[in-house]
C-alpha cells in the first residue's frame, strides 16, 4: 500500500507515518523540507510548495496512490486545490477536520459524528466546516473519495497541553508551576476534556486508511479519557513534583482581555476548550476495534515531561509577555474585589 501525506511532519502525522512505516507501507511526504529530522528512514521526501500546483505535479509525477492525506488544508481554497490536484490520483483522500467544528454550545455534552457542526466563536473552525462541506459534496456529485477524520485534543512528547497559554506554547505555564506562581485555569476547572496521545491516534487513523467503510464518511478520532481541567493541571503539578496553584478566571473574560493582549481566547476557550465534551468513538471502533486509549494523560504528560527536560532549546520556549499578561490579570482580578 502506498501513501502520501501533505505535511507530514507535525504531532499528529509524525506519529502516523511511523506506524505506516512499522506497517510496511510505501510512504511519501509532500512538504517544504523543514522537518526532515522526524522522517523516518526508509519514507520518501518530495519537496515541494503545495500552493504551487505545477511544482507538485512535477513532484508527483504520474504517480498513482491508494490514500492521500492532507494535515495543512484550513481554507476552500485549499481543498479545492486538493481537488483539481488528485482527483483520479488515489483511491482514497482523507482530510483532517477538526472536532472544535462541533456545535458550540453543543446539545448535549456526548458528541458523536451527527452532532450538529457550527462554531460561532472561531474562524478556524468555520473554516473547517465550509472544507468539510465542499469535499462532501465532491464525493456525492463526481465521486471523489473522501474520508473526513475530526482530531480533538491531541498531544505528544515535545508539549504539555494547557488550557490557556500564550503564542509561544506551554513551556511558561511550566516554569510558573515550578516557580510556585498562580496558573490560571479558565472557569472554574470543571468542565470536561479528552486528550489523546499521537500514537494512540495513530492507531485510528491507519485504520481508515484503505478501509472502504470510510469513503464518503466522518470520523472523529480521540481516547476514551475524559478529564475535568483540574484534574489535568493536577496531573501536570504531579508529574513537575510541585503543588499546584491554580487562579480561576472566567473563560468570556480571558476572551475579552485577551483580545487587547493578541490572544485569541474566545476561539480556544469559549469555541473549543471551554465547553464540556465526550466523545462516542463507537463508529471508529466498529471499523478499528483495536483503537483504545494505550496512553492514558499520567504516564503521557509524564513522556512529555521527560522529552522537554532533556530537549531545552527545542521544547522549552520561554514567553515572558505571557507571564506579564497572567502576573497583571491576576492583579486585576484581585483588585476589582476590593472594589465593593
Amino acid at each position: 500500500m502506498k501513501a502520501l501525506f501533505i505535511g507530514g511532519t507535525g504531532t499528529i502525522s509524525t506519529a502516523i507515518v511511523q506506524r505506516l512505516v512499522s506497517l510496511g507501507w510505501e510512504v511519501w511526504l509532500l512538504n517544504r523540507g523543514n522537518r526532515t529530522s522526524v522522517v523516518p528512514e526508509g519514507v520518501h521526501v518530495l519537496k515541494a510548495d503545495i500552493h504551487r500546483e505545477g511544482e507538485v505535479i512535477s513532484q508527483i509525477g504520474k504517480q498513482v496512490f491508494d490514500v492521500i492525506a492532507d494535515f495543512i488544508g484550513f481554507t476552500v481554497s485549499d481543498v479545492e486545490r486538493d481537488y483539481r490536484l488528485f482527483q483520479g490520483r488515489c483511491r482514497q483522500y482523507i482530510y483532517i477536520s477538526s472536532a472544535s467544528a462541533y456545535h458550540k454550545p453543543a446539545a448535549d455534552y456526548r458528541i458523536t459524528e451527527g452532532t450538529a457542526l457550527s462554531n460561532p466563536y472561531w474562524e478556524y473552525s468555520r473554516n473547517k466546516i465550509a472544507c468539510e462541506q465542499y469535499l462532501m459534496e465532491r464525493n456525492q456529485k463526481d465521486g471523489f473519495p473522501v474520508t473526513i477524520v475530526r482530531p480533538s485534543h491531541t498531544y505528544d512528547c515535545r508539549s504539555i497541553p494547557v488550557g490557556v497559554h500564550g503564542n509561544h506554547g506551554s513551556w511558561q505555564v511550566m516554569e510558573r508551576m515550578l516557580r510556585g506562581k498562580p496558573v490560571i485555569i479558565h472557569g472554574d476547572g470543571s468542565s470536561l476534556w479528552t486528550l489523546t496521545y499521537n500514537t494512540d491516534f495513530a492507531i485510528g487513523f491507519t485504520g481508515l486508511m484503505g478501509n472502504p467503510h470510510a469513503i464518503g464518511e466522518a470520523f472523529q478520532i480521540t481516547g476514551d479519557e475524559t478529564l475535568t481541567w483540574n484534574q489535568i493541571y493536577a496531573t501536570i503539578a504531579d508529574a513537575l513534583d510541585v503543588e499546584l496553584n491554580p487562579y480561576y478566571v472566567s473563560s468570556s473574560y480571558l476572551a475579552d482581555v485577551g483580545r487587547a493582549a493578541g490572544y485569541d481566547f474566545a476561539g480556544s476557550l469559549l469555541g473549543d476548550k471551554a465547553v464540556s465534551v465526550v466523545f462516542d468513538n463507537s463508529k471508529l471502533k466498529r471499523i478499528v476495534p483495536e483503537m483504545r486509549t494505550n496512553v492514558p494523560f499520567s504516564e503521557g504528560v509524564r513522556k512529555a515531561l521527560q522529552y522537554i527536560l532533556a530537549h531545552p532549546a527545542e521544547c522549552q520556549h520561554t514567553d515572558p509577555p505571557f507571564d506579564r499578561f497572567c502576573d497583571r490579570l491576576i492583579a486585576a482580578q484581585e483588585a476589582s474585589k476590593k472594589l465593593i
